[in-house]
């Protein structure tokens, strides 16, 4: 009897055998695995056996019953190896998830991570994918995230994408954070809004899963007696999973997944593969929510702490300038009394004596030194008092108008022009006018002092903010941050500026209506002087 197919050549020639192909060719001379692998499956061989068994031969039929259960069992082998293969890439997968989420403690990505395991075709695979978390102050579950296309189009661009790139998860992630994470909080707000269920709402199946603690695989979500019409309409499936997150007895949240694209069923394989993954996830978006937490309060006390700092410092501050102004009011009022008898002494012998009287240039230099001692001291008393400002409603621009006309001859004997940019209609600030007038007089004399030869002086107001703004401009020397800390230091000595309560009268007074002294450095060159008033309320 002869037969088609070449089981019974020990060896063969290349052509003898269709069923080689092309790296095969050690199969040409190993008969047991030529045999094992191709032979068994050939038709040619299948021929052979039938007519092997028409022939009545007595092996035939046990011939037949071990090819028929040696092909069974092969199927059954390579079923279990596929098997076995997809375990392996699944637990490979999820030890990667593991990693990642379990050193991760910023949300967005523990989100990242998760969302994209469930929607990546290396991960779950899931078309879609909507986050909610529980919001105790809101007593709600509230759609938080929602990842995936909403057209067949757009799940296209997605897929192409991932089949062309071999990233792992953690760069996928990493990508999704870093260029979708954003848009897709925004791309799916209208269902995330309807999403959110009372917590109250026992009947709800959102409610149910996390009561019950158990993944909910939902079928026939439109006929189905269980689920709101409301959702399966929004959603637009009939068939979705719904993962619970709970972590130490706490509700984290819950995740709904479903194949609103392609349509595949959801199996039961894929409920369980979720129900591994939905334990690590619910940790971690805890662990993340609680560092974030914890950062928020950080940030909180550390704010707290940095203006509990100024407060001391303004109360440490404060009371130096109260004890400065207790004692140079008592030492002011106590020189007063003796330097104005002086002076009134004075006066009135120059008053009365001859122009060529040889002690009249005596006498004259005693009324000037003593009218500049008084100038002193009304500073210094007007320091002490400079804690107690009497508010009244002013228009700034003609503030500093009549301050710009009483030191006109002050400048003009120097050589300095005084231009003023007034906004027009600025509306009136809350301000003790001679105060601010005294302090826009004094930083006008402060900018002459570093004028030398011809100068300018620019005086400019506008609205900014709720404030009126005013900058005084020079083009003389530029002063250093280290001359203006001294400039704005009661009763310090300076070599070119000497020493006074001038400028560190105005950083109090200023400070007292609540408006910064700022001195700084002009990118024209020179130094501006810059003080913000409050507008009037209702103005």
């Amino acid at each position: 009897m002869e037969f088609a197919c070449c089981w019974t050549k020990k060896e063969l020639a290349p052509e003898e055998c269709p069923n080689i192909a092309e790296g095969e060719e050690e199969l040409y001379s190993v008969y047991r695995r030529r045999v094992v692998e191709k032979c068994i499956d050939c038709p040619l061989f299948a021929n052979d056996l039938l007519r092997f068994k028409e022939s009545g031969h007595p092996l035939s039929e046990i011939f037949s019953i071990v090819v028929s259960e040696f092909l069974d069992q092969k199927s059954q082998l390579q079923s279990l190896g596929g098997f076995l293969t997809s375990k392996t890439r699944e637990i490979k997968f999820l030890h990667e998830l593991s990693l990642v989420l379990q050193t991760s403690v910023d949300l967005d990505e523990v989100l990242s991570v998760a969302m994209t395991a469930i929607t990546a075709g290396k991960g779950f695979g899931m078309n879609r994918a909507f986050l909610l978390m529980t919001d105790k102050e809101r007593q709600a579950l509230c759609g938080y995230l929602g990842v995936g296309p909403r057209t067949m189009e757009e799940a296209w661009h997605i897929w192409e994408d991932v089949n062309r790139s071999n990233l792992t998860l953690r760069d996928m992630a990493r990508l999704f954070q870093k260029n979708k994470l954003s848009s897709e909080k925004v791309k799916f707000n209208d269902i995330l809004e309807r999403l959110s269920v009372p917590l109250r709402d026992q009947q709800h199946v959102f409610n149910r899963a996390l009561r019950e603690r158990k993944p909910i695989l939902v079928e026939n979500a439109f006929s189905n007696p269980d689920i709101d019409p409301a959702l399966a309409q929004l959603l637009g499936v009939d068939s979705f999973l719904i993962m619970p997150l709970i972590s130490r007895h706490r509700r984290i949240g819950l995740i709904l997944a479903d194949n609103c694209i392609t349509r595949k069923p959801i199996t039961n394989q894929d409920l369980q593969s979720m129900e591994t993954f939905a334990f690590p996830v619910a940790f971690a978006l805890e662990r993340a929510s609680l560092y974030e937490r914890l950062q928020v309060e950080i940030d909180k006390l550390t704010v707290a702490n940095i203006k509990l700092k100024e407060q001391q410092e303004l109360i440490v501050k404060m009371e130096k300038m109260a004890l400065v102004g207790r004692i140079t009011s008592s030492i002011a009022h106590s020189i007063r009394n003796p330097l104005m008898i002086i002076g009134g002494f004075a006066r009135s012998l120059l008053k009365n004596m001859e122009q060529d009287d040889s002690k009249r240039d005596y006498l004259e230099t005693i009324v000037h030194e003593a009218k500049q001692l008084e100038g002193v001291l009304e500073e210094v008393l007007s320091y002490s008092e400079s804690l107690y400002p009497a508010l009244d409603t002013w228009d700034i621009n003609q503030l500093i108008s009549g301050v710009r006309d009483e030191l006109a001859g002050q400048l003009a004997q120097r050589g300095v022009t005084c231009v003023l940019e007034l906004a027009p209609e600025l509306p009136k600030v809350s301000i003790d006018y001679r105060k601010i007038a005294y302090c826009i007089k004094t930083i006008i004399t402060s900018s002459l002092e570093t004028i030398t030869g011809e100068g300018e002086i620019v005086i400019r107001t506008w609205r900014d903010d709720g404030v009126v703004a005013v900058k005084i401009s020079d083009n003389g020397t530029p002063l250093s941050p280290e001359m203006v800390e001294t400039l704005t230091t009661p009763f310090m000595v300076t070599q070119n500026l000497g020493t006074g309560a001038g400028l560190p009268l105005c950083k109090t007074i200023l400070e007292k209506h609540g408006s910064p002294f700022i001195i700084e450095s002009s990118p024209e060159g020179g130094t501006q002087y810059i003080i913000r008033l409050p507008i009037k309320e209702g103005m």
